[in-house]
C-alpha cells in the first residue's frame, strides 16, 4: 500500500486509460463498487470514466482517499 500522496499518484499517473474498479466505503459496512477507466490524474484528484451502466458519467476521488482507505482500487 502506498505510504504517501506522491506514491499514489505516480502510481496512478502510469495507468492512465486502464481499467478500474473503485470501492468506495458509504459507512458502517457499506461499501459500493464502481467500474471504469481512469481517465485523467491531476495534482490533487483522478477522474474515472464509468462504464454504461451507472447513471453518472464520471466521478473523481482525492488520493487522500486512498490514503485514509476511505477508497480502494483494483486494476
Amino acid at each position: 500500500m502506498p505510504k504517501d500522496l506522491i506514491e499514489i499518484k505516480s502510481m496512478l499517473d502510469g495507468r492512465v486509460g486502464e481499467e478500474i474498479i473503485v470501492t468506495v466505503q458509504m459507512g458502517r459496512k457499506k461499501k459500493r463498487e464502481r467500474r471504469g477507466t481512469l481517465a485523467e490524474t491531476y495534482r490533487s484528484i483522478f477522474i474515472v470514466d464509468l462504464d454504461e451502466e451507472d447513471n453518472v458519467d464520471r466521478v473523481s476521488f482525492s488520493y487522500r482517499d486512498i490514503l485514509t482507505n476511505a477508497v480502494q482500487i483494483e486494476f
